[in-house]
């Protein structure tokens, strides 16, 4: 086994592995090279080229796992509503009221137009060491449903909060989860080890809503996944902004790891949580961004309480920052991050 690997077995002795949410990014001079000759949607869609992207800080950088390269929002695409980036992400068509429904087809088998990740994932698993991990992911079922309503959750989501008493957020699920459930399965049958479920907009509800009208979503795309035939691969789960005690409600649902964002003292989480899950986070992805002596100083800080965790609780931690990395990174602080990691541990 890689460490990745022991890392979400929770049988890692030795340095944590780590890798970085939107680690083949903006910030990288790599990634900056292929944008200039290639569109984001083509970057995404031809399977040569996600490999390319997602191998680029690989190489670069030696991070210890590789995430596809693609986007959260395609399972929408597939379901018939167009979607473009210019340079955001846009829609033809949001969900506005509960008659729009009828414009969002849930029929399992378009998530097959999104075959080109599998047939990327292939490839990329190709050209990975064996040392390395490789990660896909979907995006969360709240997220999509925010997205697909308002086109972003940076804005305020008052639409998408009254979908959850005019009908839109419970017809939006009953269509996305079935068809979730199949392009996890599409991943999965690749040479994966991890498949990460990236829930970015997980904190906008209340932990009230969250638990009585989300949780029940969430549980079904996990129990018809598992039906599949994928008992076995590993599952992250990431939630933006939740809280521990929602984190306790997600304790029975399978997964095998969670992601920490960087509102949440890492320590405590480890030592709440480090002994029935394999963790990964957290610094602010801000530090990435600071002048270079700052983000030195505020790794070596971030390490140093990392280290004070029982070496038998670290056996699962997957270092990584509190959320994606950000545009205005600059690589050295990157590389700093991954020096100091292996010099520390």
């Amino acid at each position: 086994m890689n460490k990745f690997q022991r890392a979400l077995k929770r049988q890692n002795e030795g340095t944590p592995p780590i890798w970085l949410m939107r680690q083949a990014g903006r910030y990288h001079n790599h990634y900056q090279n292929l944008r200039r000759t290639h569109g984001f949607l083509e970057l995404c869609k031809n399977p040569d080229l996600a490999c390319e992207t997602t191998m680029g800080p690989i190489n670069d950088f030696d991070f210890d796992a590789a995430i596809l390269f693609s986007d959260i929002l395609f399972p929408i695409e597939a379901m018939g509503i167009p979607l473009d980036f210019a340079p955001g992400p846009k829609f033809d068509r949001y969900l506005r009221d509960a008659s729009d429904l009828k414009y969002y087809d849930g029929a399992v088998d378009r998530i097959h137009d999104l075959s080109y990740q599998t047939e990327a994932l292939i490839k990329i698993r190709r050209a990975l060491p064996d040392e390395k991990g490789l990660i896909g992911f979907v995006g969360g079922p709240l997220t999509l449903y925010v997205f697909a309503v308002e086109g972003s959750h940076k804005n305020g989501i008052d639409s998408a909060l009254k979908g959850f008493d005019d009908g839109r957020f419970d017809g939006f699920m009953e269509r996305l989860i079935p068809m979730l459930a199949e392009n996890l399965a599409l991943q999965a049958k690749t040479d994966i080890d991890c498949l990460a479920i990236l829930d970015s907009a997980a904190g906008v509800i209340s932990p009230d809503l969250y638990e009585t009208r989300y949780l029940p979503y969430l549980k079904e795309l996990i129990r018809l996944f598992r039906e599949k035939g994928y008992d076995d691969t590993a599952l992250l789960y990431y939630g933006k902004n939740i809280a521990p005690k929602q984190y306790d409600l997600l304790r029975p649902l399978s997964f095998g790891a969670f992601g920490f964002d960087h509102s949440h003292d890492l320590p405590t989480l480890c030592r709440d949580f480090g002994n029935d899950f394999a963790f990964q986070g957290n610094l602010p992805p801000e530090t990435m961004s600071l002048p270079e002596n700052e983000a030195i100083a505020a790794i070596e800080s971030f390490l140093t309480r990392m280290k004070d965790v029982p070496a038998d609780i670290r056996k699962g931690w997957i270092c990584g920052l509190g959320h994606g990395i950000l545009p205005t990174a600059r690589e050295d602080n990157v590389r700093h991050f991954i020096r100091l990691l292996r010099e520390n541990f």
